[in-house]
């Protein structure tokens, strides 16, 4: 990567305090901001970190988005993950260069962002939605990243079970994930990473339920709680507002035979 910023190149325009913009470099393309116009010409050849200004002087930073900052700035009909939950999300996955990973639940594609970015140019996505609006806009979102070639997108229903076999790990976004763990188990390698999301305590139990039926083990549950502090060091505090509770994530490994003793939710080091 040119210490640069090249023409064609996915670029952030960070503002001081208000809204960034995300967008792919075009030579004679201009962009319009309610802190007024910059064109893209203006940018191209500048050093990443350099200090621009719109044609009314407002200041804008340039930088090489990362992960978190596509996934917020996508847009979106329905609710997306949050970093928070979607950095664990690959860690425990597994999700990496080369990995095949399916997710049920495709909505507005944050996750399938996440799992495009990170599975690299060798790996492959397999995304399944029923709605074929919902799955448009998804469409655009990877598409626009320049992510569209790195993912299947696929209009089906969970119900009707996946084409795929063999996958790395696959993701259930769903409201009622509990009913498709048979589809899931189908999908998945032997030793393959399942992670579900899901909001109330109602449904973990029923994933408790459906996963010790169907043969899964190592199973944990967890929710993923982000407190920011405000950066003036002199008055050094929590911000008054905090990310807390997003959603339950349930994440276990595909096994020929689960036994008892690896679900009984125990875990020595841990306690």
């Amino acid at each position: 990567m040119s210490a640069f910023a090249q023409d064609g190149d996915l670029v952030q325009l960070q503002g001081s305090g208000y809204k960034s913009h995300i967008l792919r470099l075009k030579a004679g393309e201009v962009l319009q901001t309610h802190r007024g116009v910059i064109k893209h010409d203006a940018v191209i050849g500048q050093p990443w970190g350099a200090r621009l200004q719109s044609h009314t002087g407002s200041p804008f930073y340039l930088f090489q988005p990362g992960l978190a900052d596509l996934i917020r700035e996508t847009k979106r009909t329905t609710q997306i993950l949050y970093p928070k939950d979607i950095g664990y999300i690959l860690l425990v996955l597994g999700i990496g260069p080369g990995k095949r990973v399916l997710e049920a639940g495709t909505g507005s594609g944050g996750l399938t962002t996440a799992f495009a970015y990170m599975v690299g140019e060798t790996g492959r996505v397999f995304s399944y939605e029923r709605k074929p609006e919902v799955q448009a806009l998804a469409r655009s979102n990877l598409s626009r990243l320049g992510f569209e070639d790195r993912v299947e997108f696929k209009l089906g229903d969970a119900a009707e079970g996946f084409s795929e076999r063999d996958v790395d790990a696959l993701f259930l976004d769903l409201p009622n994930p509990y009913d498709y763990i048979p589809q899931a188990k189908a999908s998945l390698k032997g030793g393959g990473y399942l992670g579900i999301l899901v909001p109330t305590v109602n449904q973990v139990s029923r994933c408790l339920q459906a996963l010790k039926y169907h043969q899964f083990a190592f199973v944990e549950v967890c929710e993923i709680l982000l407190r920011y502090f405000k950066t003036d060091w002199e008055r050094l505090r929590p911000t008054d507002r905090m990310v807390a509770h997003t959603g339950f994530l349930i994440f276990g490994r595909s096994v020929f035979k689960a036994s008892d003793e690896l679900f009984d939710g125990e875990d020595d080091e841990l306690a």
